[in-house]
């Protein structure tokens, strides 16, 4: 499985703030912790057990141990799950959406980050024992954003009514989905596999939470991979303290807000609430508000005094949601969590809050940005070479690449930069004589020059056309590869579900990952199968 690689800032897919985070830009380093080195490792260790709670240990095993109850594990998510009950073991954790069967394939990267960085961990620190962790979003109710698949480029929707977490929706109704997603698989052991995996997580009628635990359990549980579902009274029970606060003081708006305006370079990626808090029953989840001295649930006639609001915080906990800006706080509060992976989007709004946790004197973890790839097949690779690309030229915009393969490939120049030089030069001497003359001229020159230039980019915009006429052919066959490799003219892996692949090589599709993707490259990886 040969590979080639393109730099995460090179590759013109990632925000400036991603490039300056990558770049160890000095204007951003008040806003995280430590940069992921295996080095700096070593001093986030020392933070987190000087931080962390060692009493939560006990809970974080007995919930996981429930939630995995009636699912057969193998011996090292068994033994991962143990190991989290000692002072030594810490985590490494990435959070992703309960999307249908994976949703994009970043799905897959995300978690082989996660379960790679804590095999060189292991390996740097081998007196401590390190566990991936892949926490659920099972509180989000975005159902619009996880309800499909794409496949082949065919769209699978699970057309349902949703209120509420999605996490505790039930996967009924996912029966007639399954049977129109199996006709589009054909036949042949790896289609049989998928078709396995499929019925075995979501055919039971079961939670959206329990039938994702199985799918990714599935897919990585030989691998040690230890998944959470945070929405549990025990674990929520750990974060009363910081609830109150929030209800109370405002404490993560009033820090995050200031962040935000040390930020303002940046596109903002949230942006805090007076209190980030839900309120949430089995079909509601719905913002808690402060208002004329009532605390109200959004869009609902719920009321709660002061004393009425804190005390259904300490006899019901699991009522209380954290919203993105204070979920991070709740996961740092439960884990002894070292690292998060995420993407961009998710490492953007993490560099929101240091300053929100070291009001809660909670340890702010070190943000990992989780590998990007590209699947490559074997048919995809030789036409590349047939027609001569490369992957810098495979990441441009398709307007510019088209623009440029031309230029490449046609046989008179078509570039007029050196005439462009040329007549620059010789209007400079007429400026000189202008000077000397009378500087009233310097206006007519000047305006020659532009009209002069301008004829030179219009004959370059002509020839460039007509040469694209010319090679039409060899041109739609370069964008009919780089829509393949770039669906929508967005990331594949944004785009397209593992399924398609695994169809093609089976489970070797996870091995191959595993053998390629290294946690801590900032490179962006071109996978050939």
């Amino acid at each position: 499985m040969p590979t080639d690689c393109i730099s995460y800032q090179n590759s013109g897919y990632f925000t400036p703030m991603m490039n300056d985070y990558l770049n160890q830009e000095s204007g951003l380093q008040s806003f995280y912790n430590r940069f992921p080195t295996i080095e700096n490792f070593e001093n986030q260790i020392k933070e987190k057990q000087q931080n962390f709670n060692t009493n939560n240990r006990e809970i974080l095993v007995s919930v996981l141990n429930n939630q995995y109850d009636n699912i057969s594990i193998s011996e090292l998510t068994k033994n991962n799950i143990a190991l989290l009950s000692k002072e030594n073991t810490f985590t490494i954790t990435t959070g992703h959406q309960l999307n249908l069967f994976t949703g994009p394939l970043y799905f897959l990267y995300k978690i082989i980050s996660t379960i790679k960085l804590t095999e060189q961990l292991k390996k740097k620190y081998p007196t401590h024992n390190f566990v991936p962790i892949y926490w659920m979003a099972t509180e989000d109710h975005d159902f619009e954003e996880i309800n499909y698949f794409n496949f082949k480029g065919k769209k699978f929707i699970w057309n349902k009514e949703s209120t509420g977490t999605v996490g505790r929706l039930t996967t009924e109704g996912l029966q007639e989905l399954i049977a129109v997603f199996e006709k589009e698989l054909g036949s042949g052991s790896n289609a049989i596999e998928i078709k396995k995996l499929f019925e075995s997580a979501y055919a039971n009628n079961d939670s959206l939470a329990n039938a994702t635990r199985k799918l990714a359990n599935e897919l990585f549980g030989s691998y040690g991979l230890v998944i959470l579902d945070a929405d549990n009274s025990s674990l929520k029970r750990q974060f009363i303290p910081y609830i109150k606060e929030e209800l109370l003081q405002n404490t993560s708006f009033k820090n995050a807000s200031k962040t935000l305006d040390n930020l303002k370079k940046y596109p903002t990626q949230v942006n805090p609430r007076q209190i980030n808090l839900f309120y949430i029953e089995n079909n509601l989840r719905e913002r808690i508000l402060f208002e004329e001295g009532i605390f109200k649930i959004n869009n609902t006639k719920i009321t709660f005094s002061q004393n009425g609001i804190l005390e259904l915080l300490e006899t019901n906990p699991e009522k209380f949601s954290p919203n993105v800006i204070l979920r991070p706080l709740y996961q740092e509060v439960i884990l002894p969590n070292l690292c998060y992976i995420g993407g961009g989007g998710e490492i953007a709004y993490w560099l929101e809050l240091k300053t929100t946790f070291e009001a809660f004197n909670c340890a702010f973890p070190i943000l990992l940005l989780r590998n990007s790839a590209i699947l490559v097949t074997k048919k995809q690779s030789e036409k590349i070479e047939k027609l001569q690309l490369n992957w810098e030229q495979l990441f441009l915009k398709q307007e510019e690449l088209i623009n440029q393969k031309v230029k490449q490939i046609a046989e008179i120049p078509i570039d007029f930069s050196a005439q462009k030089t040329a007549l620059k030069k010789q209007f400079s001497e007429l400026y000189a004589i202008a000077n000397q003359t009378d500087k009233s001229f310097l206006g007519a020159v000047k305006a020659q020059e532009a009209k002069q230039i301008k004829g030179l980019e219009n004959l370059e915009k002509r020839f460039l056309k007509a040469q694209k006429k010319k090679y039409q052919s060899e041109l739609e066959r370069i964008i009919n590869l780089q829509n393949e490799l770039f669906p929508n003219q967005s990331l594949q892996e944004r785009q397209t579900n593992f399924s398609e692949f695994y169809l093609e090589v089976g489970i070797t599709l996870i091995s191959n990952l595993f053998d390629e993707l290294e946690p801590l490259d900032n490179n962006f990886t071109i996978l050939t199968l």
